[in-house]
């Protein structure tokens, strides 16, 4: 399927929708609390459903009444299935993982053709080291995990991916030894694990941190039932701050961001760093000049910023560059070459790196069909894009469904010229 994208402007207020990496912790913790758990302001997308349903398959008792989530558990991992169909979500898969280790059965995990091809190894060997017994395909699902770990010591490579170290720690509270955990090498995301650390300490877990990314130490402990509220996501909003300075005309983003932390937090600093001013509180407002300036930007913390920060490219008077982002190329999808490669398409000149992109303004941009392999950041931003440039066709439109359901509906009522 493809949409179409014509020349747009943007006015008025937009909503940005709930934390998407804090539904899937949230739903998680209050799976693994005894007593009865409320989760508010919940972003309900394929992905985070794709976690209630594994929460389910462990046997909690889950309902859902519009944006507020009810979780029933018994703070006891007893599946009541099999296996576990994480569809798209490589959070959900990888913090199943290690959720299965807790139990004495065995479990099949597994999701659709995009997840079977991203990395699930390190995960595997730091639970073998625990003495779960693991097995995959190739080192992507599906996989099997069978417990019951009790703790102890493992380690785990920080160079591929933060959600294999945050599903290690989810897990380790409730393990008779605890686990102490060390990470090895340079860990990429960290924002990610911090988000992971805080919001354990909302259900009640301590986490001890022996070396900050390095080393932690989680004792035996247990998950206190919870009234947790989600932020508003700053991974969605870089993307309708690229929209406000791209396509905006007197654009206004309503965002209750909350006092968790959150890395994407950084595309306020990097669009200031552009030239951009940003003014920031329940709601958001850019004013954007005339020759926007370009600028280095290290996105090891933050990948998901590749996309919204690629296009802004497309009104920069200097080059953009983009570095230390190798594990974008594990994400849904290979972010960076798919990026060089569509974005090429519409006049943006465009150096491949092995760690990310050199870009440049058009000198004469073009509409183009514009190819988002079923990536729900990448086809949000290519619409964007078109939006700028007009004449534009973007696959895979149903691919907002993991994140942003209502993308393409906000984006018509603000003006965008979107149709499918």
């Amino acid at each position: 399927m493809k949409c179409k994208v014509e020349k747009s402007r943007l006015s008025g207020t937009i909503s940005c929708p709930p934390n998407k990496s804090y539904t899937h912790r949230a739903v998680f913790l209050a799976s693994l609390a005894k007593g009865r758990s409320t989760i508010r302001n919940v972003l309900l997308s394929r992905d985070t459903i794709a976690t209630i349903n594994a929460c389910k398959v462990f046997g909690s008792k889950i309902s859902t009444n519009d944006s507020t989530v009810s979780i029933e558990s018994t703070g006891i991992v007893s599946p009541t299935g099999q296996e576990i169909d994480a569809s798209n979500s490589g959070t959900t898969i990888r913090i199943s993982a290690a959720i299965s280790s807790l139990a004495d059965s065995k479990m099949t995990l597994t999701g659709d053709s995009s997840l079977r091809k991203r990395p699930m190894q390190p995960l595997l060997d730091a639970l073998a080291k625990l003495d779960a017994k693991c097995t995959s395909t190739n080192g992507m699902p599906p996989i099997t995990v069978k417990g019951k770990i009790l703790g102890g010591s493992t380690s785990i490579s920080g160079a591929v991916s933060s959600q294999f170290i945050s599903a290690l720690l989810i897990a380790a509270p409730k393990t008779e030894q605890g686990i102490t955990l060390e990470i090895e090498g340079d860990l990429v995301s960290k924002p990610y694990l911090d988000a992971t650390i805080a919001t354990m300490k909302k259900f009640g877990v301590t986490v001890n941190t022996i070396s900050p990314y390095k080393k932690y130490n989680i004792p035996n402990q247990e998950y206190k039932p919870t009234d947790f509220t989600v932020p508003a996501d700053f991974s969605s909003m870089a993307l309708l701050l690229s929209a406000a300075v791209l396509v905006g005309d007197d654009m206004t983003i309503a965002a209750p961001v909350g006092d968790l932390p959150q890395g994407d937090k950084e595309m306020i600093s990097h669009l200031k760093k552009m030239g951009v001013e940003v003014s920031i509180g329940d709601t958001v407002r850019v004013k954007t000049p005339s020759k926007m300036t370009g600028g280095r930007f290290d996105l090891s913390n933050t990948p998901d910023l590749l996309p919204p920060i690629a296009i802004l490219a497309l009104r920069t008077s200097s080059p953009i560059e983009i570095y230390n982002v190798k594990h974008a190329r594990f994400k849904e999808t290979d972010r960076i070459s798919i990026v060089a490669k569509e974005l090429s398409k519409i006049g943006v000149g465009v150096t491949e790196k092995d760690d990310g992109l050199i870009l440049e303004a058009p000198k004469s941009p073009n509409g183009a069909e514009l190819d988002s392999a079923d990536d729900h950041r990448l086809f949000m931003a290519f619409c964007i894009a078109g939006m700028f440039v007009g004449n534009c066709t973007v696959t895979d439109p149903e691919s907002v469904d993991v994140s942003y359901p209502d993308f393409i509906k906000e984006m018509n009522k603000m003006g965008a010229k979107i149709s499918t």
